[in-house]
């Protein structure tokens, strides 16, 4: 793929990525598109009734927004949002260690899905938004497993509690979908968006 329309968006506006995770930022990078980042600190709490797919909808469009209102015109910000989803079950990133611990043994053995969103903004104004999903499979893992996993440090800071690039990818048995989705930073679904936000703007 070309990504001709976010090419093009960065070409006639300064791309801000509006996130803290260095794989987005090397997701991104790999595309030699020139961008600025900014983290953004919002409350990440789902609404009552609220369908998971629609709050990482939502945190990706507050994280863009939060962003965006303090931006130059002439900035154009990419917020996003990962989830994992287990049946009826929002899992995000781990409060702390036990807390880890019960997410994976809970995807151990069974299949989940993984929903990245993203949004584009300028100022105050949402020019599109989306999410892309994608079904992971864990294999069955011994606690023993989980907590050396654990003890690397690399399940903190993700949703899910893994990281299916690193030393996660024991876990993951197969994907059905991109594994860019699954990483945090779905490229095929930021093209996407990038032409529907050209035709606003």
């Amino acid at each position: 793929m070309t990504y001709s329309n976010l090419r093009e968006l960065a070409a006639r506006y300064t791309l801000v990525l509006g996130s803290g995770s260095p794989r987005r930022v090397e997701l991104l990078s790999e595309l030699g598109i020139a961008f600025a980042q900014m983290i953004p600190d919002i409350h990440e709490s789902i609404e009552d009734h609220e369908e998971p797919y629609h709050y990482a909808r939502r945190l990706a469009q507050d994280k863009a927004l939060e962003i965006g209102r303090i931006s130059p015109p002439d900035h154009i910000v990419l917020g996003c949002d990962t989830i994992v989803v287990l049946g009826d079950h929002l899992l995000e990133k781990p409060n702390d260690q036990k807390h880890a611990f019960e997410i994976l043994r809970l995807l151990s053995g069974k299949q989940h899905v993984v929903c990245s969103a993203a949004a584009f903004v300028c100022r105050s104004n949402v020019l599109a938004s989306g999410y892309e999903l994608t079904k992971v499979f864990f294999n069955s893992v011994s606690d023993e497993e989980i907590e050396s996993y654990i003890d690397t440090g690399e399940p903190m800071d993700k949703a899910g509690a893994y990281g299916i690039q690193g030393m996660g990818s024991f876990l993951v048995d197969r994907i059905e979908g991109n594994l860019d989705t699954v990483v945090g930073l779905p490229r095929t679904l930021i093209e996407r968006l990038a032409g529907e936000a050209l035709l606003v703007i």
